[in-house]
């Protein structure tokens, strides 16, 4: 179990460096330079366009998953009920929901000729902190189902 919680932990770390890390380059043509497009740039420029949007990335991208983490965090060292198990879950579900939707965007800026799509380091960082949480909530669901019973026989 505390391999478990050390990498939860680490993904509270990791998290803050997928949203600043580049996620994408983008430019017009291949002769002009590519931007890079990460998490927060991407949520700047939303903010200012479209904010209803804007709201549902950041909840999607910034609140669900590392609200998730942080729930796992505190089932983990037993100041949260395991009750909690099912919501975080959720969250976990609306945090891969922006994973699809990057990956059909850039689908999309593929299909258009004039538009020049690389995918960034970021967004494997972004990817594999989402995942990792996923997993790390499974694990971590296993481990308090085994442990359980054995405690509820030692109060007997």
């Amino acid at each position: 179990m505390f391999l478990l919680r050390l990498a939860n932990l680490a993904l509270l770390l990791l998290y803050p460096v997928a949203w600043f890390a580049p996620l994408l380059r983008a430019g017009l043509l291949p002769v002009f330079g590519l931007s890079e497009i990460s998490v927060v740039t991407g949520l700047q420029s939303l903010w200012r366009t479209d904010i209803v949007l804007a709201l549902l990335v950041t909840v999607f991208a910034i609140f669900a998953p590392y609200l998730k983490t942080i729930g796992l965090a505190l089932v983990q060292w037993h100041l949260l009920d395991r009750r909690a198990l099912p919501a975080l879950h959720l969250l976990g579900k609306l945090a891969m929901a922006d994973i699809f939707l990057f990956a059909l965007y850039i689908t999309l800026a593929k299909g258009i000729s004039y538009a020049r799509i690389e995918v960034a380091w970021g967004l494997y960082l972004f990817s594999f902190c989402i995942l990792a949480s996923l997993g790390l909530s499974l694990l971590t669901e296993a481990r308090l189902k085994r442990v359980e019973p054995a405690a509820r026989l030692g109060q007997e």
